[in-house]
């Protein structure tokens, strides 16, 4: 693995603390989960906040909250309907959602995983808080990792091969060009061929020029970039183009979702912004 896509892979985490703050703010997390960092970035990034919502209609906690419940709706749905037992959640920062379903589903084992030190610093956290247990645990990953101790297949090489599994990335895949997360989601779709079945759910932003508050989003993640020290960028042109693009990588039945299928959610002058896919295999 080249020295950039190592660089690709470390600058994420930043971001992470950040979110961990919205959860909290928005009781979807524990103050376990808040960090100085992340208490001192919201609060830095307030003021950029409040004029992106005054000059632009743009409100990134909106958008963290969109992706984030219609994700555990789509989980919640998985577990409920179709049996699923075993949940990785790659990537998974500050986010409370294992602590949250770990609590709802006595039956559930759940996987994170993440960076070596931002996986190490979630393994503390929960061992602080006696939340670490033989069904909640946490795993170093690297997914630009083609093999070795940090890769997928050594990720994966614990799960039970004979139960369904399913798969989470939130807050990921936009941080890197599509070539690149192509790659990742073949070699996942890879992974997940062995199980009676398998799900991946993902947020993504797609590129979307026609959306009337398209120069507003560049604008937006244009300063994300800026802050997390790399690029930000959108992938697939509309929901078709995700379905194929996700179809080419080896999934065998992708679906995309919309936030406006929340209950909870508000009336809007606007379309959404995200998507969350759920693909299977």
């Amino acid at each position: 693995m080249s020295r950039a896509a190592r660089l690709d892979s470390a600058h994420i985490t930043p971001s992470a603390h950040y979110t961990g703050y919205v959860w909290y703010r928005h009781q979807l997390a524990e103050a376990p989960f808040v960090t100085a960092f992340g208490r001192l970035a919201h609060g830095l990034l307030a003021p950029v906040s409040w004029g992106a919502r005054a000059a632009f209609g743009l409100d990134v906690e909106r958008f963290l909250l969109q992706r984030h419940l219609l994700i555990d709706a789509c989980l919640r749905e998985a577990i409920e309907q179709r049996g699923v037992r075993q949940v990785v959640e790659i990537a998974c920062g500050l986010s409370p959602r294992g602590r949250r379903f770990c609590a709802r589903y006595p039956d559930l084992r759940y996987l994170e995983a993440d960076l070596p030190p931002m996986a190490a610093r979630k393994r503390l956290l929960l061992h602080e808080e006696g939340w670490l247990s033989a069904r909640h645990q946490v795993r170093p990953v690297d997914i630009l990792a083609d093999q070795g101790a940090h890769s997928l297949s050594a990720l994966f090489s614990g799960l039970d091969a004979e139960l369904p599994v399913l798969v989470i990335t939130e807050g990921l895949v936009n941080y890197f060009s599509l070539p690149l997360i192509e790659t990742f989601w073949t070699r996942l779709a890879a992974q997940l061929r062995p199980f009676p079945s398998a799900t991946y759910l993902t947020d993504l932003y797609p590129d979307l020029p026609e959306h009337p508050r398209y120069r507003q989003l560049r604008w937006g993640i244009d300063l994300v970039g800026r802050l997390t020290r790399g690029r930000y960028y959108l992938h697939y042109r509309g929901d078709p183009a995700i379905v194929d693009g996700f179809g080419a990588c080896g999934f065998r039945e992708v679906r995309v979702h919309d936030p406006k299928e929340l209950a909870t959610a508000p009336a809007d002058a606007w379309p959404a912004l995200v998507r969350v896919v759920e693909a299977r295999i």
